[in-house]
């Protein structure tokens, strides 16, 4: 992976500030203008055509009905894009590098420059999926730590997001409240990465033997 020294401006740290907020979820049920501060809010909804229901229709199956699915992700895909690229060019990929370095680098085996998608990991996969590809293109994580990444984030996909709306009907007959729930999916999703980076340690380590 090719080293960046790249130094950090002020509009880097405002730029990687920012994103994390709108990435965050953060500021989702807020009213007023600090709305605009979340990624969903900003993506907004389709117009209704009849009776509450938009373009997407209703009661679909098959083939056709999972193409409007993935259709429905192309603007949120898109935005990500362009908002993660307006960032970078601003030096948010620098910054991102010197804060979350000594978190994710001991936690998951992955740089600090993943941190953006890290936390949107936490809210929505498929803007953490366009990140993580991103990241690998760009040559800020090796093919190891793309890996090692998606293992994390396929485990408890999406934690906040699914287990709040998803999961809304069983958290009020569930034991426990959203707090250790969480915290339960987190332990889980940093334990598998670590597992899927145990075993490229060992493939690597077996790999160099044989050449030796």
């Amino acid at each position: 992976m090719e080293e960046r020294k790249n130094k950090v401006t002020i509009k880097g740290w405002i730029s990687l500030i920012i994103l994390v907020m709108i990435l965050s979820g953060a500021f989702k049920d807020v009213a007023g203008p600090l709305a605009a501060f979340d990624f969903n809010n900003l993506m907004g909804k389709f117009g209704t055509i009849v009776d509450g229901i938009d373009f997407t229709g209703k009661n679909g199956s098959g083939v056709r009905d999972g193409f409007i699915a993935g259709l429905v992700l192309v603007p949120s895909v898109m935005f990500s894009t362009a908002l993660v690229g307006t960032a970078q060019s601003l030096g948010a990929m620098n910054a991102a590098g010197i804060i979350f370095k000594p978190i994710l680098k001991p936690l998951v085996g992955i740089p600090g420059e993943a941190g953006l998608a890290f936390v949107s990991s936490f809210t929505g996969s498929d803007v953490a999926a366009v990140l993580t590809r991103d990241l690998y293109d760009q040559g800020y994580i090796t093919d190891d730590e793309r890996t090692i990444f998606v293992a994390y984030q396929y485990a408890a996909s999406a934690p906040v997001n699914n287990t709040i709306n998803g999961g809304a009907p069983l958290l009020a007959i569930s034991l426990l409240a959203f707090g250790p729930i969480f915290l339960i999916e987190f332990v889980s999703k940093i334990l598998g990465a670590n597992i899927v980076r145990f075993v490229l340690y060992l493939s690597s380590k077996k790999k160099k033997r044989e050449e030796v």
